[in-house]
């Protein structure tokens, strides 16, 4: 038989989920319930604790515990690195977001810093260098108004970066098109990308850098970008709060067989 708390816990969480609570709504002070007969104060307060580590609901002094907010924002996908977005236009990745949300931006809604330093492993294996090269690391945070939403780290081959303004370290997006436009004007237009995603726990700097609430993981997007030559012009390495994000991606379904027939 489950404890007093998780049944109460369990009650409380069902109620957040059909709306009986609403985002935003603040739940009963523990005092009330320990009124209704719904337990303790210590089964009430474990019971608070419980949904906050499942990241239902956030408490802090003076706004008590609030259901949280779960508007995430979309991403596109594959059409977020549309050229249109980026060589004719000036919608970096993190502005086709917004836009595709409904959702306003300012440019220095992403700061920078650009340092030279030591390839880790996965980067150097990613850009086929020994471990140690030297690599040029572009570190983003972007924030939706003062709520941070990801970090993104791009990091470049110096011989393909040198003196451009990917190496600027001006805070918000790299010029027009951002980091993108400016490997097309370097003569490195992107031609195809390998993402990879996956969901973990968040690190301690992670939770403090997010501002994320107690128990929320993190998605974290390793971005492979090549060239029509099979160039490795990009390798990032994106930390996502996981309430934040939708991801959509839209492709046509590959049929190897079909392939195979062709070429006999």
């Amino acid at each position: 038989m489950a404890p007093k708390w998780r049944e109460l816990a369990d009650k409380l969480a069902e109620q957040i989920k059909s709306g009986e609570y609403a985002p935003g709504q603040q739940l009963p002070h523990i005092r009330e319930l320990v009124e209704a007969g719904e337990g303790s104060k210590s089964t009430v307060h474990a019971a608070y604790k419980a949904l906050e580590a499942e990241g239902l609901v956030t408490s802090s002094r003076g706004h008590g515990t609030v259901v949280r907010q779960h508007v995430p924002l979309k991403r596109l996908g594959i059409a977020r690195y549309d050229k249109a977005k980026w060589r004719d236009s000036d919608e970096v990745a993190f502005i086709a977001d917004r836009v595709a949300s409904g959702r306003t931006y300012r440019r220095n809604e992403q700061t920078q810093t650009v340092s030279l330093v030591e390839a880790p492993p996965e980067v150097a294996a990613a850009h086929d260098l020994p471990v140690g090269a030297e690599v040029y690391a572009r570190a983003r945070l972007v924030k939706e108004g003062e709520q941070p939403t990801h970090t993104l780290t791009s990091y470049y081959r110096p011989e393909h970066v040198e003196g451009t303004r990917l190496v600027d370290p001006t805070p918000g997006p790299a010029g027009r098109g951002g980091g993108f436009r400016v490997l097309y004007d370097a003569g490195y237009e992107i031609d195809h990308m390998k993402e990879e995603i996956f969901a973990r726990a968040a690190t301690l700097d992670e939770v403090k850098l997010l501002q994320l609430p107690p128990g929320e993981p993190v998605v974290e997007l390793h971005r492979t970008t090549y060239t029509a030559a099979d160039t490795v012009v990009e390798f990032a390495i994106g930390v996502h709060a996981a309430s934040r994000f939708a991801w959509e991606y839209d492709f046509k379904v590959p049929d190897s067989a079909k392939g195979r027939k062709e070429q006999q």
